[in-house]
C-alpha cells in the first residue's frame, strides 16, 4: 500500500495550535510519518502547497509540494502522483477534503479521512 498525505489537511485535523508555527508543524507531521512508515513498512508521501523552508528532508517519507503555490495546487500535485503511478487502485489518500476526495476515487485511488489518519500516526 502507498500513501499521499494532504499534508496541511491532516495538520489542520487537529486544533493543536499548529498555525502558530506552520513549519515545526509540517516537521511535526514529517517526524510523525516517518515512525509511522518504519513501523508499518509502507511508502508515503506527504504533499504541501509550497516548499518547506527551510526544507525538510526525510530518508523514509519523500517529502512533495505543488510546483507553484496557488489554492489547491497541492491537490493537483495529489492527483498528478495519483495518475502517474502504475498502480492507483493500491494509493491511499490521507485527507478530508471533498472535492479532492471525489477526484482521488475518479482516478482510482481510496481515501481515508484526515482526522482518523491522523489517529494512526499519532495517537491521542
Amino acid at each position: 500500500m502507498r500513501w499521499i498525505v494532504d499534508g496541511m489537511n491532516v495538520i489542520g485535523s487537529r486544533p493543536d495550535g499548529w498555525w502558530r508555527d506552520r513549519h515545526g508543524a509540517m516537521a511535526g507531521l514529517v517526524e510523525r510519518l516517518e515512525r509511522w512508515a518504519a513501523a508499518e513498512s509502507v511508502d508515503v508521501t506527504v504533499v504541501f502547497e509550497r516548499p518547506p523552508s527551510p526544507p525538510i528532508e526525510s530518508a523514509a517519507v519523500t517529502v512533495a509540494h505543488a510546483p507553484e503555490p496557488a489554492p489547491n495546487s497541492a491537490d493537483d500535485e495529489i492527483i498528478r502522483i495519483i495518475a502517474a503511478d502504475p498502480h492507483p487502485d493500491q494509493i491511499r489518500v490521507a485527507t478530508s477534503d471533498r472535492t479532492l476526495a471525489e477526484r482521488i476515487r475518479s482516478v482510482n485511488a481510496t481515501v481515508c479521512p484526515a482526522e482518523r489518519f491522523r489517529d494512526l500516526i499519532d495517537p491521542r
